[in-house]
């Protein structure tokens, strides 16, 4: 049997990237067996049937699969429960009576687009860079042909594992998006079918990143803040990648250094 919470909350307003931004204060009376996203859409219903603007956010499969939401929720990305996105927390995690604080994603690389939802496209831009295989293969060869070690295939699956949310940005202290290109990097450069274009894929997709984000400095606080529980392995692996990239790309092109 569900209980129900009367909350006080906090939620960021901001009509338009150019326009300033302020908190409003809004309450509201909701079952603890819903998700955190089905109670900002009762407060939206309120605030649409007192003919005023519902509050913005990110949101499409629900099921914290897609990483289109994303809230920094009482100064936590996704909330307080750990290896969850903002779609997959639910209520009962907080008490009858608590007041809570509800901010979008706060990065540079990820300006404010109206409210709570901000443009994710910086991530985009890291994927098209080089997260893909471009070599032509004609027909699709038997599976079983490239053998893949078992090791590396569930690095790769657990680099490939993934959403893309942002939550590690928005952590950072540095809004550094290491752990999202790393990943990005790696689930195709851990692959036999990656190997061709390891290195400039790397070089590309970090130089890239870099146009967008910080610097990481090891607070490791992207890990914590991942829903899907991705460790910062990763961004060793794409740093070691990225410095042999340097020099085998140049190598390739007939560079040296001075």
């Amino acid at each position: 049997m569900s209980n129900t919470l009367n909350l006080k909350l906090k939620v960021w307003r901001q009509s338009s990237p150019d326009e300033a931004g302020h908190f409003e204060e809004y309450e509201t009376a909701v079952a603890d067996d819903a998700s955190f996203l089905e109670m900002l859409d009762y407060v939206n219903e309120q605030l649409i049937t007192s003919d005023r603007d519902p509050i913005a956010f990110d949101h499409d499969c629900r099921e914290g699969i897609c990483g289109s939401c994303g809230l920094m929720i009482n100064g936590q990305a996704h909330g307080p429960q750990l290896g969850t996105a903002t779609c997959q927390l639910h209520m009962r995690k907080f008490e009858d009576g608590d007041a809570i604080t509800i901010e979008p994603w706060r990065a540079a690389g990820f300006p404010i687009i109206r409210d709570l939802a901000v443009n994710r496209a910086a991530f985009d831009r890291i994927v098209e860079s080089g997260g893909y295989i471009s070599v032509s293969t004609g027909a699709a060869p038997e599976a079983n042909l490239t053998p893949v070690p078992k090791d590396v295939a569930d690095a790769s699956m657990d680099a490939a594992a993934c959403i893309g949310c942002g939550a590690c940005v928005a952590a950072c202290p540095n809004s550094a998006g290491q752990l999202f290109t790393s990943d990005k990097v790696a689930h195709l450069n851990l692959l036999p079918q990656g190997q061709a274009e390891r290195y400039r894929r790397t070089e590309a997709m970090v130089d890239t990143m870099e146009e967008f984000f910080g610097s990481c400095t090891n607070h490791g606080e992207c890990q914590e803040a991942c829903p899907k529980e991705i460790p910062i392995d990763f961004i060793a692996y794409m740093n070691r990648d990225y410095m042999k990239s340097k020099w085998k790309n140049r190598k390739l092109t007939g560079q040296v250094f001075p």
